[in-house]
């Protein structure tokens, strides 16, 4: 049994509603919805597991913050976020109705309008069509898109720069397949720089939803895209995030994209709008 539980104010209501109510026991997740478990509500707390309490005090701090997830444990509760001095970044965990997604300074890495991160990184994988071989996941964040590539591909290689995202993701119950599954192997630095020990039609597939180009514009590079290009395999296809086609940002990021991976040799390109970016092939 695990020392602490991962929550937010979506798991707490219940627990509010049912000690407000005056009833001793009720079911919610200790896992951010992964699953469901019954816990027992006394006069001024509530017993979340062995060793494991939470006040009604806290109960009702965290029930109104709608945008932090919480471990708690040893009777405290504390926001998962944290600042780097790695990058001179700001990253939290933001829950979602369904996995939480990475806040990085305020900026959240997946979509969750009419959609949610889990689906959102689906929706990703599913672009490029049936996965096989090995696989390039070029940012790892909390690993969502490396999970589920690993679930169809025979290997999948992930890179994330900054090793404070993969604490974080530590901490998160749905990234638990991320440091399981031995088809996922994790390297932690540039894609940038470390794209350049990767041998030529290594993987089969690479998956690159990087940050924003303010925050990573060497990820948006074509002296990257032509590392791309080598270590794709013939007839390979990599799937490029760009963001909202429906937004003025998405289509300009996009068309410019689209012009330095053909710059550097890719056959073809074409709009993935469902996923919010494209699927480049490498010819024959």
């Amino acid at each position: 049994m695990s020392d602490h539980v991962i929550i937010s104010h979506r798991q707490v209501v219940p627990l509010l509603k049912a000690h407000q109510e005056g009833r001793h026991v009720v079911a919610t997740s200790l896992d951010l919805g992964i699953s469901e478990v019954e816990v027992v509500i006394e006069s001024d707390h509530a017993v979340l597991g062995p060793g494991i309490t939470l006040s009604v005090e806290m109960m009702e701090e965290i029930g109104r913050d709608r945008n932090a997830c919480f471990l708690v444990n040893s009777g405290k509760a504390r926001k998962i976020q944290t600042f780097s001095e790695h990058t001179n970044l700001f990253y939290s965990l933001l829950p979602t109705n369904s996995a939480p997604t990475l806040m990085i300074s305020g900026i959240p890495m997946h979509r969750i309008k009419d959609t949610n991160p889990w689906l959102d990184s689906q929706s990703k994988v599913q672009a490029l069509g049936r996965i096989s071989g090995r696989v390039l996941d070029t940012c790892t964040g909390l690993g969502y898109t490396a999970i589920l590539a690993a679930r169809q591909a025979a290997s999948v290689i992930t890179v994330e720069v900054d090793p404070v995202v993969l604490e974080l993701a530590r901490l998160n119950p749905w990234s638990k397949e991320l440091f399981s599954d031995p088809k996922i192997r994790q390297i932690v630095g540039s894609t940038v720089e470390e794209i350049g020990d990767f041998g030529n039609d290594m993987f089969s597939y690479i998956i690159h939803d990087p940050p924003t180009i303010g925050l990573a514009g060497d990820l948006y590079s074509g002296g990257f895209y032509r590392e791309l290009h080598r270590v794709l395999r013939p007839r390979g296809r990599l799937f490029h995030y760009t963001g909202d086609p429906g937004s003025k940002l998405g289509r300009n990021t996009a068309r410019g994209v689209a012009r330095r991976l053909r710059e550097v040799g890719f056959a073809k390109v074409q709009p993935k709008d469902e996923a919010f970016g494209l699927v480049a092939y490498r010819g024959a």
